[in-house]
């Protein structure tokens, strides 16, 4: 997972040092008779990237069927409502995968709301905003942060990604981009049917005073199994976690390209079907 580290933290408050007390915080989003929300994570959310889940309840006693669903959050950009067609009778939960936009670490993710299109029996639709409980949108946020305070710090890229038998092989390289401080490589993860190396014993540094780093990587399949082939949703997600000075590990998804993917897809048709 995503740690936020002290250095993080000392750019992401750097405001509230200056110029006084930070802002009080917001009153508390109207609640909606009849409904309870509440932001959370699956696991499969966390392989997707980009979305939580919208726990929804009908606590009232009359049941409502909900067309679209949306985030609103003052630390993402707001994104279109996405469609769903969830029925909700009177005690029932559902949870309802939900899309965030870019992080704003200007902002606290705090308050927020879920705004909904419900249709009651027999009467139009009507738009609500259901508040958010829980902390899943304080991680998430604190999170996205880490890494874009990371990005502000190193490039990450892949390059030279060729074919090389039952393998696909090229180098991460990671360019350094302000300050000097060292920037270190602690595991590059495996997706659920490719596995990557690094050709280099880890933990690997790129040091005070280097500007580059070139790790050789190579990416092999981990299984050919058909029905892990057709129904993973990321085949290509390698979270590579970082570590910027003395700070806690960020992780962040390996950056690769529609060509670079293509290669990799064309591996597993190799490997895999012959």
């Amino acid at each position: 997972m995503r740690t936020v580290r002290a250095p993080v933290l000392a750019l992401l408050l750097a405001g509230c040092a200056v110029g006084g007390p930070p802002p009080a915080a917001p009153p508390p989003l109207p609640d909606v008779p009849g409904m309870a929300g509440e932001a959370l994570r699956h696991r499969s959310d966390e392989a997707i990237g980009g979305q939580v889940q919208v726990r929804l309840t009908n606590t009232g006693t009359t049941p409502f069927t909900v067309t679209e669903v949306a985030l609103d959050s003052p630390g993402f950009e707001p994104l279109p409502a996405r469609p769903v067609d969830a029925d909700f009778a009177p005690g029932r939960t559902i949870d309802l995968p939900t899309p965030y936009g870019v992080v704003d670490c200007a902002a606290p993710p705090d308050p927020a709301a879920a705004p909904l299109t419900v249709v009651r029996a027999g009467g139009a639709a009507e738009e609500v905003r259901v508040p958010l409980a829980g902390g899943t949108l304080a991680q998430v946020h604190a999170e996205e942060c880490a890494a874009v305070a990371v990005a502000a710090v190193v490039g990450v890229a892949v390059e030279g990604l060729t074919e090389a038998g039952e393998a696909v092989a090229g180098e991460l390289v990671l360019a350094r981009r302000t300050g000097d401080e060292p920037v270190e490589v602690a595991a590059l993860g495996r997706s659920v049917v490719l596995e990557p190396a690094l050709d280099a014993e880890l933990l690997v540094t790129l040091v005070a005073g280097r500007d580059r780093l070139r790790l050789p990587v190579s990416f092999r399949p981990t299984t050919c199994e058909p029905h892990l082939l057709a129904e993973t949703k990321q085949p290509f997600v390698f979270p590579l976690r970082l570590t910027v000075g003395d700070g806690d590990e960020v992780t962040v998804d390996l950056p690769l390209d529609d060509a670079q993917e293509g290669l990799l897809q064309e591996l597993l048709g190799r490997v895999c079907i012959g």
